[in-house]
């Protein structure tokens, strides 16, 4: 991405350790970014095609943006699929 052309989308498989009794809520946040501070910085990210084993975390860009590396962290929340599911200390 750094050509400011080219693929604009990195696409990534998260696979959850465990499965959800349905797709869970999940959020994606920037931890890292490193872009040229030379054009407008544009970003898109988020959590596409949910389900209870997974999803693909997806980072987008456009325009005369040029990144160098991103680090995307994420949490998901939903339903445990049942009572003895629960980690409680």
């Amino acid at each position: 991405m750094w050509t400011g052309s080219g693929d604009r989308e990195r696409r990534r498989w998260v696979a959850f350790s465990e499965h959800f009794a349905s797709p869970p809520n999940v959020q994606v946040a920037l931890s890292l970014w490193d872009i040229d501070n030379g054009g407008n910085i544009r970003a898109d990210l988020g959590a596409e095609n949910v389900s209870e084993a997974g999803f693909d975390m997806v980072f987008r860009t456009w325009s005369d943006t040029r990144v160098a590396r991103v680090r995307l962290s994420w949490i998901a929340v939903g339903e445990v699929r049942g009572d003895d599911d629960w980690l409680i200390d």
